[in-house]
C-alpha cells in the first residue's frame, strides 16, 4: 500500500539547534500511528515541519503524494487543548467552524456545505447532542472531541494529534482511544503521545523518535529492550519496560 505520507531524510534545525536528524517514516492510509519518545525527542517539531510550519533544513515531506503545502496540504491538525481559548463565548459548533476560518475566507458568511461538513465532523466524533453548548461548559474529554471536529471538518487525508490524552483520567483516555481507532478506518491519523500504555494497546504501528526513528513496527513487533532503551535513553532496569510489558532477560535479536 503506498504511503499517504512520507517523510525522507528530514533534517530540522531550530535556532541553530538541530532537533530532527535524517528522519524517515512512511505512514501508509487507514493507519494509526503513535508517535513516542521522551521530552525533547522531537515530535511535536516532527508534527510542525509535516504541518510545514518549520522549516527543513533537508530532506523531503510528502502528504498524497504531493510535497507539503502549508494550509493547503490535505492535513488535520488536533493541537494540545491549552493552545485553544475555552473561556470564548462560542457553541461547539462554532468552534468546530473556525476550523474552516481560512478556507472561508475574512469577510464571507459560512454557506451550507460549511454547516454540512461541521455536522459531519461532530456526528464522526458523536458530539452531535452537545452542538449548540459553550465550549467553557464541556469537560476535557469533550474539549478534546470539539478539536478533533475542528480538524476533521477540512476532510483531511492525514490526521496529526499532539499529546491527546494528556491530563485526562484512564476511563476518557479508553474512549478517545476507542474513537482514534475508528477515525484510522478513514484516514491515517498520527499521535504524539507520552501515554505508552494507550499507544502500545490502540495504534497499528509505534514510531519510536529520539530526533531520529530509532524503530517503527507493530508494537508486537518492538519487544527488542534495547530500541526502547535506545530511543528513552533509560537502563534495562527502566520501570518504563515493565510498564509496556517488557520484562528483563535475554533481549531478542533486532528483527527476530
Amino acid at each position: 500500500m503506498t504511503a499517504v505520507l512520507s517523510l525522507e531524510h528530514v533534517d530540522v534545525d531550530l535556532g541553530r539547534r538541530p532537533v530532527l536528524r535524517d528522519v524517515d517514516l512512511h505512514v501508509e492510509d487507514r493507519q494509526l500511528v503513535g508517535l513516542v519518545g521522551p521530552n525533547g525527542a522531537g515530535k511535536t517539531t516532527l508534527l510542525r515541519a509535516v504541518l510545514g510550519l518549520v522549516r527543513t533544513r533537508q530532506g523531503r515531506i510528502m502528504v498524497a503524494d504531493r510535497p507539503v503545502r502549508p494550509g493547503r496540504s490535505p492535513i488535520g491538525y488536533v493541537p494540545q487543548r491549552h493552545a485553544f481559548t475555552w473561556d470564548f463565548p462560542v457553541s461547539v459548533q462554532d468552534a468546530v467552524m473556525t476550523g474552516l476560518a481560512r478556507r472561508i475566507g475574512l469577510f464571507r458568511r459560512p454557506g451550507v456545505e460549511h454547516w454540512r461538513a461541521v455536522g459531519d465532523a461532530l456526528e464522526r466524533v458523536r458530539m452531535t447532542d452537545l452542538r449548540r453548548r459553550p465550549v467553557a461548559e464541556l469537560s476535557g474529554g469533550q474539549r478534546q472531541r470539539v478539536l478533533v471536529a475542528r480538524a476533521l471538518v477540512l476532510r483531511p487525508r492525514v490526521l496529526l494529534l499532539d499529546e491527546p490524552f494528556t491530563g485526562l483520567d484512564m476511563p476518557t483516555q479508553e474512549v478517545l482511544g476507542e474513537l482514534f481507532t475508528a477515525l484510522a478506518r478513514e484516514n491515517a491519523v498520527v499521535m504524539a503521545t507520552h501515554d505508552l500504555a494507550s499507544a502500545v494497546h490502540t495504534c497499528d504501528r509505534l514510531a519510536l523518535l529520539n530526533r531520529t526513528v530509532v524503530a517503527f513496527g507493530r508494537p508486537g513487533d518492538l519487544r527488542d529492550r534495547r530500541v526502547w532503551m535506545e530511543a528513552f535513553g533509560v537502563s534495562e532496569r527502566s520501570p518504563l519496560l515493565a510498564s509496556i510489558g517488557i520484562d528483563g532477560g535475554v533481549p531478542a535479536e533486532r528483527g527476530a
